[in-house]
């Protein structure tokens, strides 16, 4: 069966007190698992923190972009994903090779590979001097009750966060995706308590996916009157190119690049967020020097 596109909607509902979002990532999961040979726990982590950035990233505007640094203190180290406005979402985890037991519900146990002890940075670079910078305590390690943490504490948005990733048994990802319904002001108790009991009742995001749920029934579900006001397209991108690796390596300085020449006679760069090896030769590297000596 072919896989749905990538896509992320956004929608309000209840007059525009309710904010609501969902994103397929099946694809940008699979892509980065592919490029990092992630293991299904590992997926997992990654793969849920690539969606709640892509999510994230639809909040912002224009050139703004986001990182998330989840630094717990379990095996898979930390997970980072640079997400933006456009829907390009990029990422990888410290130590992908972590598969673990199931955990008690027979799940991807993505709370130990993550732990249970952290932090959770959320580092906005607005295009003001300072990038905004929000940080809270990691409480569960499952990701999803710690985004929802997030928002709380630190955007001061009640909100509810679901993220979900499916694996299969030859590692490739079968379904990923999300949501996150916010509560903005004017509600009242009554309306609280009927969101709060519809998400409850939802079954998990996988489920519904991999039994080929459209993103807006799936916001339907917990917000009948939901209106989607517009989609986007979520991608894998990455922002390295040889011309960028050039200039890191020129920005090494003299010494180091006759270092490297002498000792080594080639160099090869490898970027953290796609995998993608940058080979230089000895002439390469010359010409670098070269530059780093004008």
């Amino acid at each position: 069966m072919e896989k749905k596109q990538d896509r992320l909607i956004r929608g309000t509902a209840m007059d525009g007190r309710v904010r609501a979002f969902a994103v397929r990532t099946t694809q940008l999961v699979e892509e980065l698992r592919r490029r990092h040979d992630t293991y299904p726990t590992a997926t997992a982590a990654l793969g849920r923190t690539l969606t709640a950035g892509a999510i994230m990233g639809s909040m912002l505007k224009g050139k703004e972009r986001l990182t998330i640094q989840v630094k717990g203190n379990g095996p898979i180290g930390q997970i980072i994903v640079d997400a933006n406005a456009a829907g390009e979402v990029r990422g990888y985890v410290a130590e992908p090779h972590v598969h673990l037991p199931s955990n008690s519900m027979g799940k991807l146990d993505v709370a130990g590979a993550v732990g249970t002890e952290g932090f959770i940075h959320i580092i906005k670079d607005l295009g003001l001097k300072e990038p905004y910078r929000g940080s809270i305590p990691i409480i569960s390690g499952e990701l999803g009750e710690d985004f929802t943490y997030y928002f709380a504490k630190s955007e001061q948005t009640p909100s509810a966060v679901g993220l979900g990733v499916l694996v299969d048994t030859d590692n490739s990802v079968i379904v990923a995706g999300g949501f996150i319904i916010q509560l903005l002001p004017g509600l009242n108790d009554d309306e609280i308590t009927a969101i709060e009991n519809a998400v409850g009742s939802l079954p998990p995001v996988t489920a519904l996916l991999d039994q080929g749920l459209e993103l807006d029934e799936m916001l339907r579900w917990m917000l009948p009157d939901v209106r989607v006001l517009d989609e986007t397209d979520i991608r894998f991108q990455c922002e390295c190119t040889r011309e960028r690796v050039e200039k890191t390596l020129v920005s090494l300085g003299e010494s180091e690049l006759t270092q490297l020449i002498e000792e080594e006679g080639q160099a090869e760069v490898v970027c953290h967020f796609c995998n993608e090896a940058y080979q230089f030769n000895k002439d390469d590297l010359q010409k670098l020097l070269d530059q780093a000596k004008a």
